[in-house]
């Protein structure tokens, strides 16, 4: 039913939105990704236990929860690209602050000040796609747009890596604030403003604004689903390189190759993936997704000593899984809300996934214990929780992919009339 026959095609200016955000969503990632792979440094190097880093990841995820809903009634009240660019310019001196931070302490801070304004930029990215992009087109954006986390495996996680190894952890993060000073350039000179929404307001106060979205049944229901959603995603990732590398034995040279090679195949998976989901259905390839990222979460976190090929081969199985669903179900998520509170229903759900994402980390510190050796213990009843969080939410997407045919059904039918 989501799926046409013959799916339009991108505009020259569309293509030019599509690798900005992609390109803003690359340095996002990396972010957050390059905190897995600098774990076993900052354990080491911090003098700090698994809670500890936990809370470090954490940390990002809170603060960009309570920056999103904070800032979700003035979402739709302002031209995006500017809010874009406001909200990027923060991010990156979040970065800096990362890349200079002399203790703990500090890290945690300016994990803080980069969550505040980072974890906005998502939503905000999100509220544009849906606006400049029909419904039928979304699955490609997302496919695109998802890439990034296949392009920071590909270039951004083994060159952090190489970086960290040899000049410390601080590189990596230096590193990215010259990534987003390029960003930010492109936002300003390519992208035009986007105020078609601005039109659409009907509430004057913003706080009003934030509760009637709230209020909205059909968004609490998109809200719950991605509250478990994030709580499964971002409490096996922040210690998957320890786990590689204390428990499988892989060494930490290695772990650039690891991520070269699956992000390879993300990269070229990510789009095809996006178009399948346009043609084939976009609940159809999450519950395909979830079923496979599930079997192969279990396989890899019961792993003892492996040989790096089957490493590899488990990992990227696994990261084509997880894009699966990051695809699917952020189209879908997109044709919720109506244009008038795209802002604010994105910026709410990006507080929701933040504070799930978050608590699921920080809860994750706890079911997991680094033994005296080094190893992980406990690693394989985080897998369980990974699972079974998954399969839940499968069930849970359904309802949203009623509602969301429901309405291109609607939207499709004044048309047919005429």
């Amino acid at each position: 039913m989501d799926a046409p026959a013959a799916p339009p095609a991108f505009t020259s200016y569309q293509k030019t939105v599509v690798a900005i955000l992609g390109f803003l969503q690359f340095t996002i990632v990396l972010d957050f990704m390059i905190i897995s792979p600098l774990g076993a440094f900052l354990l080491r190097d911090l003098h700090i236990q698994t809670s500890a880093f936990g809370l470090v990841v954490s940390a990002y995820a809170f603060s960009a929860a309570i920056s999103g809903v904070l800032s979700a009634g003035f979402a739709d009240r302002f031209d995006r690209k500017k809010m874009l660019l406001t909200f990027y310019v923060g991010f990156m001196v979040g970065t800096l602050l990362c890349g200079i931070a002399p203790t703990y302490k500090f890290l945690l801070m300016a994990r803080i000040v980069t969550g505040v304004f980072g974890g906005v930029i998502g939503s905000i990215s999100m509220a544009i796609i849906a606006d400049l992009f029909p419904f039928q087109m979304r699955g490609r954006v997302m496919g695109v747009i998802q890439t990034s986390f296949a392009a920071s495996q590909v270039l951004g996680l083994p060159i952090g890596f190489y970086l960290a190894n040899h000049l410390g952890w601080h590189a990596p993060f230096l590193m990215l604030v010259g990534l987003t000073a390029v960003g930010g350039v492109f936002v300003v000179a390519k992208l035009q403003p986007i105020t078609g929404h601005l039109a659409l307001q009907r509430e004057g106060n913003p706080f009003i604004h934030l509760l009637r979205t709230i209020a909205v049944d059909n968004y609490a229901k998109a809200f719950l689903t991605t509250a478990l959603l994030a709580t499964g995603g971002f409490m096996l990732m922040p210690f998957g390189s320890t786990f590689t590398i204390n428990n499988i034995g892989i060494s930490g040279d290695s772990m650039s190759i690891i991520y070269l090679c699956t992000g390879l195949v993300t990269l070229v998976a990510g789009p095809l993936l996006g178009r399948l989901s346009d043609r084939w259905g976009k609940y159809r390839l999450f519950v395909a997704g979830s079923f496979v990222t599930a079997i192969t979460v279990v396989i890899y976190t019961h792993f003892g000593h492996v040989p790096l090929g089957v490493v590899i081969l488990t990992n990227s199985i696994l990261f084509v899984g997880i894009t699966s669903r990051m695809i699917t179900a952020s189209a879908l998520m997109s044709a919720v809300p109506e244009p008038s509170r795209r802002g604010a229903f994105m910026s709410v759900m990006s507080s929701v996934q933040q504070a799930s994402g978050g608590l699921g980390a920080y809860i994750a510190g706890f079911i997991v214990v680094q033994t005296p050796s080094g190893a992980l213990a406990h690693y394989d009843r985080l897998g369980y929780v990974v699972c079974a969080a998954m399969l839940i939410v499968v069930v849970m997407l359904k309802s949203i992919d009623r509602l969301v045919a429901a309405s291109q059904a609607a939207a499709a039918a004044p048309s047919r009339a005429a």
